[in-house]
């Protein structure tokens, strides 16, 4: 009986040693419950241990006090490594909660511009993290990298694109709150470079929206059975000015340190239903320049776009409007700031598709100069899987009065999972 006691012993302190060494290097979930199993299969040893010990004692009739006291130590070395056991258990649940509530993601695109470019960028790398705290309230967020290289004297930029906690507020409405991308255009909101033909994103809305754009503040979105929604929001504004002859792209100030003084509006009406998406946008700002230029005033913003693929065809259109009140913008032109493209496309295969794309965009549309530019995109798409995407495309661009066109092969490779 000596012996056995010993042995138990000896099992018991390895079991109990093996689980606290498991608790203080965080074990990841396999190697956690391959452990729970592992000691309660020594448990369940143990508890045989310990009834041969009973038996032993009814059957041979030794001295019973130390039979007891040898049967009481194992016993509470039983109780140990339970309690131990069910501690993993409820440490390894917690973290598999945690795991089922946070997602990763992200894209990323590398570009080869021929042209007047003649350059190889990897030109984004972007990173989505988001967590479920309950089945009504949910945080998302996007970190990006551009350019690969960011610093001082680097072409890159590291940006927060997105940072919001997202509240269901009833069945159909819920709100933001945070850093969002407002909610304009056909790419403001989704660009994965799947989701679009062309390697570059389009030149209306990078340049009239402009694509990516995002803000701070506060937003609401609503959706009806009969696949109308809409979209309402208060965030920051834009702060351009004079020096940039009022283009509204050089107005993003992406919330870093960003003036505040004046806030912007934005509201949007869309309809989508199987095959076909519609919407309406307006956005209002009393002072496009944030206070810092008394020649400028309100900006006004008008969009429209729409989405409809019938089996292999498809076909994208988008109007945007700016109007900039005020003696500065009107006297450069910039009171007006306006852009439009109509891209039909065809899947010649489920993986493989091709598409045109007629653009024509003025960010000096007031002056009675020349200062419209035209581009024409023809190209490919090939999907290597729903989520990759491989492109080529190229570029016929009539430029300005003065500019030199910019006639160009374009190649990518964009991903996102």
């Amino acid at each position: 009986m000596q012996r056995t006691s010993a042995a138990l012993a000896a099992a018991i302190a390895a079991l109990l040693a093996s689980g606290s060494a498991a608790a203080q290097n965080t074990p990841s979930m396999e190697e956690m419950w391959r452990l729970i199993q592992q000691q309660q299969a020594e448990i369940q040893a143990l508890r045989t241990e310990l009834e041969q010990a009973r038996q032993s004692v009814r059957e041979t009739g030794q001295d019973l006090a130390e039979t007891r006291q040898q049967v009481e130590q194992t016993r509470e070395a039983v109780t140990a490594a339970t309690s131990e056991v069910e501690s993993l258990r409820a440490s390894s649940a917690g973290a598999a909660d945690w795991a089922a509530s946070t997602h990763l993601g992200g894209y990323g695109e590398l570009h080869y511009n021929a042209g007047k470019a003649d350059e190889i960028d990897f030109h984004r790398f972007v990173l989505f993290f988001a967590h479920r705290f309950s089945d009504t309230t949910r945080f998302n967020s996007e970190l990006e990298v551009e350019h690969t290289l960011a610093g001082e004297g680097k072409p890159g930029e590291v940006e927060l694109e997105q940072a919001y906690i997202e509240h269901d507020l009833a069945p159909g409405l819920r709100g933001r709150a945070g850093l969002f991308l407002v909610p304009v255009g056909l790419l403001n909101e989704v660009h994965e470079p799947t989701t679009f033909y062309g390697v570059e994103r389009n030149p209306v809305e990078s340049q009239i929206l402009p694509t990516t754009w995002w803000e701070a503040g506060l937003s609401l979105q609503g959706e009806f059975e009969n696949g109308l929604g809409w979209d309402a929001a208060m965030h920051s504004g834009l702060a351009t000015g004079a020096g940039s002859h009022y283009a509204v792209r050089s107005g993003r100030k992406k919330v870093a340190k960003a003036p505040a003084e004046d806030a912007a509006y934005t509201l949007r009406l869309r309809y989508q239903v199987p095959g076909l998406q519609l919407a309406a946008g307006y956005q209002h700002q009393s002072d496009v320049t944030q206070g810092q230029d008394p020649t400028a005033g309100a900006a006004d913003l008008f969009t429209a776009h729409a989405d409809w693929s019938l089996g292999r065809f498809g076909l994208r259109a988008l109007w945007a409007r700016w109007h900039l009140d005020g003696a500065g913008p009107a006297a450069v032109g910039a009171d007006v700031q306006k852009g439009y493209y109509v891209e039909p496309s065809f899947r010649i295969t489920p993986r493989v598709g091709v598409f045109a794309r007629w653009n024509e965009w003025d960010n000096r549309a007031g002056d009675s100069a020349d200062s419209r530019w035209r581009q024409t995109d023809v190209g490919i798409n090939y999907w290597l899987h729903p989520n990759v995407v491989l492109k080529a495309d190229y570029q016929f661009q009539d430029a300005p009065a003065g500019l030199a066109d910019d006639d160009r092969l374009n190649l990518g490779v964009g991903y996102q999972f």
